[in-house]
């Protein structure tokens, strides 16, 4: 037996209706600022490091890296 999906909205909707067009839009928002935050979050969390790292060897006196990577 197959099943069917029905791909229809929950509730009363009206076609055109402003209130539900806002709320969509305030919907889009929220969930792109979401996604936005946690790939932000992702790229921080890999590539601080790194970026400390690419700045000191960029630095005036030149620095190897086994100076840069040693806690002394």
């Amino acid at each position: 037996m197959a099943s069917t999906v029905s791909l229809k909205a929950k509730g009363k909707t009206t076609k055109g209706s402003k209130a539900s067009e806002e709320q969509s839009a305030t919907q889009l928002f929220k969930e792109w600022s979401t996604w936005a935050v946690k790939k932000a979050k992702v790229i921080t969390h890999y590539g601080f490091i790194p970026l400390v790292i690419i700045i000191g060897m960029n630095s005036d006196p030149k620095p190897q890296l086994s100076q840069l990577l040693s806690p002394v």
